[in-house]
């Protein structure tokens, strides 16, 4: 921030910003009574940020102005939530205190700026605090529980703040690129999963558009061409496609819009990279929304009539089956209701169809407020009972006292961005667990002593192992033994966070014989690796893993939750490819993670000792690691030799086979490419193959030619880089 006195022409920009937010207000407040609390909050922020401007210039009223538009146009909140976004920086940035708030806008207006500006400061400390004590717990634990109980004391404080997200996002330009990391990472890993889960879409879907953009510039900007030349091509078969669903919703009596979309940039990134395939793969680029008003005079309900629409239009088209997405008799925990299908046009693409009731589009635009304005005005679903589980749950993982605040934040965001199943028990009752769960995972959900004592299962009347991965629908019942009790290896295969706890619980009362079994192993793998023990070499592993103490640590390594295999990229350096604006030189070590490789876009953690942890600025450890380790980052720069480097990558491969394929890919990459191979993995049935092929590469260049040259080659359909 600086200082420097309003021109007319900053004066004159404060006017027509609140105006525009003042007409949005007008059509979310009951009475002019509401209004006035709206006008006297702007007038007191204005007065406490005159003369005060943002990195860009532009004065800093502009910022709260903007939260709050956001606040009611993309979330729908009422006047004491405007009033607070236009509130919500007072405390932190100026003289004034919550007790001036709350005497001039009463106790609610001031919880709220109360709850946001608690989360500015432990966000805006958590890191200078971890650069002091490395691994503080009980105030930031603390003070990171007090943030996330706002969810249960009023979420409005978290809807506010991602009203506050993202607009910093939208003027992140401004900022210098290692706090630009920071924040966005900060946005990936925390503020887009809440979104998600708290059902703000379009909240949500900015955010990623803004992450990718920074993080991955090359792909974001080839993505948003292709579909802008794509726009061009295909609007008039969309509106072709359409026509026919039009006309007979018409004839059927239906109240209805129809609106057409294309997938985001990040989401058709995000698809290229877990599908491992290229632009033209992504067959579901369009997607086309019937959204209705319920005739309330009809016998049907309004799940009825979603489903009659559905009968109506794929009668007009045929459709996928295995793409059929049913939220309206089983709604997402937070609150989507939707009936998705993917139906073939007449111009030969896949376009998917979501249909949706008014009150269901309004739920999955405004999320969490417009599901809880329903819930206030009577309208009850059995969606409501999700939403409010998952609130508990949340209220469950805070209330634990046996974690540090970084393992916190990494339960929160697991928690945050799991995919859930439906599954039943063998009287029929439906119970929501993760997706990949286990049939153990789920003798845990049931009672932690079934769990305990189980011994097999029984999936749809057959019988599975434990470690058998439950899928949606399955019928699931536990067969247990008097004489049972928790394993070490069911920990290679549990995937819940509460079945992991009871387990680990179950072993922690010999944790000393555990934990000397681990460091014995420990000190074994260090040996022969031709390595020294060292408390330095252990910090890092430490600080690398989140873990607080050296006993957790070999406690864990000897319970087998830690292999070995995963010490050797945080204790290898790699000092040659990277240059920082540092007077000495520094130690570099590449994630086995991520891979970077010269030309990618790459951030940096220190560690312990000085040595520097390089990833892709895109790599989900990176975003984990950022969120919480905000003063450790550095921007290395790839130097300019390090192209004389060989880094290792890998490339997928999918085509149609045929005799001699293979040896012709292989001799083309060592001997026409000149490239080293590491590792080359082809299998083919009936008569299609897919695999990989691992490289040493010196650049991205190099990768970028390599990926084109192979793509000429008669059968190959498919090369994208993809992850080791």
């Amino acid at each position: 921030m600086s200082f420097s006195k309003f021109t007319r022409q900053d004066q004159e920009l404060i006017a027509r910003e609140y105006e525009s937010l003042l007409e949005s207000a007008r059509g979310r407040c009951a009475d002019q009574s509401e209004l006035d609390v709206v006008q006297k909050a702007f007038d007191f922020a204005n007065v406490a940020h005159r003369n005060v401007r943002r990195r860009s210039g532009e004065p800093y009223i502009l910022h709260p102005i903007q939260v709050a538009k956001i606040v009611v146009d993309d979330i729908g909140l009422g006047y004491k939530s405007i009033s607070a976004a236009l509130l919500h920086d007072v405390v932190e940035d100026t003289d004034y205190t919550t007790e001036d708030i709350r005497n001039l806008f009463g106790d609610k207006i001031a919880t709220l700026v109360d709850g946001l500006t608690k989360i500015k400061t432990v966000l805006d400390n958590e890191d200078k605090s971890r650069s002091n004590v490395l691994y503080s717990e009980s105030l930031q634990a603390e003070n990171f529980k007090r943030i996330l109980l706002t969810l249960n004391d009023d979420v409005r404080v978290v809807l506010i703040k991602l009203a506050d997200r993202l607009h910093n996002c939208r003027t992140i330009e401004f900022m210098p690129e290692h706090k630009r990391d920071k924040i966005l990472s900060e946005t990936m890993f925390i503020f887009i999963p809440l979104a998600h889960r708290l059902g703000l879409y379009e909240v949500k879907s900015e955010m990623e558009n803004i992450w990718l953009r920074y993080k991955e510039p090359d792909a974001y900007n080839e993505i948003t061409q292709r579909i802008s030349q794509n726009v061009t091509d295909k609007d008039r078969e969309i509106e072709e496609f359409i026509a026919p669903i039009d006309a007979s919703l018409r004839n059927a009596g239906f109240n209805f819009i129809i609106r057409k979309r294309l997938k985001t940039p990040y989401s058709i990134w995000r698809k290229m990279q877990t599908k491992n395939i290229t632009f033209d793969q992504v067959y579901d680029l369009y997607a086309v929304r019937i959204v209705f008003t319920p005739d309330v005079i009809s016998k049907e309900t309004e799940r009825d009539q979603c489903y009659h629409i559905f009968s109506i239009i794929t009668g007009i088209y045929r459709y996928n089956a295995s793409r059929i997405r049913d939220w309206v008799k089983h709604p997402k925990s937070n609150g989507y209701e939707a009936l998705h299908c993917t139906l073939m046009s007449r111009f030969g693409a896949w376009i998917e169809v979501q249909i949706r009731s008014k009150r269901m589009d309004d739920i999955a635009e405004k999320g969490i407020a417009a599901h809880w304005a329903y819930k206030k005005d009577g309208y009850i679903t059995e969606n409501d009972s999700e939403m409010d589980r998952w609130l508990l749950q949340v209220k469950e993982i805070l209330l634990q006292k046996d974690f540090n605040a970084l393992e916190l934040l990494d339960i929160i965001h697991n928690d945050l961005t799991r995919q859930d199943i439906v599954v039943f028990t063998p009287k029929g009752e439906q119970r929501t667990i993760r997706k990949g769960a286990t049939a153990l995972d789920f003798a845990y959900l049931i009672h932690t002593h079934i769990g305990n004592k189980a011994i097999a299962a029984k999936v749809n009347m057959k019988l599975v192992p434990l470690s058998h991965v439950l899928k949606s629908g399955d019928q699931v019942e536990i067969i247990t033994a008097g004489n049972g009790e928790p394993k070490r290896e069911w920990l290679s295969f549990l995937q819940t966070r509460h079945a992991i706890n009871q387990v680990v619980t179950h072993f922690r009362a010999d944790s000393a014989a555990i934990a000397a079994e681990g460091e014995k192993h420990f000190r074994e793998y260090l040996h022969s690796n031709g390595r020294r023990f060292s408390t330095v070499l252990l910090k890092r592993i430490l600080y690398a893993r989140n873990i607080t103490s050296a006993e957790e640590f070999y406690f864990r390594l000897g319970l087998g939750m830690i292999k070995t295999a995963e010490l050797d990229s945080i204790l290898t350096p790699r000092p040659e490819a990277f240059t920082t604006a540092s007077a000495t030189p520094d130690s570099y070590t590449i994630a086995s993670c991520c891979n970077p490789i010269p030309g990618d876009p790459v951030l940096g953690f220190r560690l312990e000792d000085g040595t520097i942890e390089v990833h892709k600025k895109s790599c989900k450890e990176a975003e984990r690691l950022a969120s919480r380790y905000g003063d450790r980052m550095v921007v290395p720069k790839w130097a300019f030799n390090a192209g004389e480097s060989a880094f290792p990558v890998r490339i997928s491969l999918r085509g149609i086979d045929r005799m001699g394929l293979m040896n012709e890919i292989s001799q083309y990459i060592s001997l026409v490419m000149g490239v080293n191979m590491k590792k080359i993995y082809l299998a083919a049935e009936k008569g299609l193959f897919e695999g990989y092929i691992e490289l040493l590469v010196h650049d991205k260049a190099a990768l970028e030619l390599i990926i084109r040259s192979l793509g000429t080659i008669e059968g190959i359909q498919n090369v994208v880089r993809s992850d080791i």
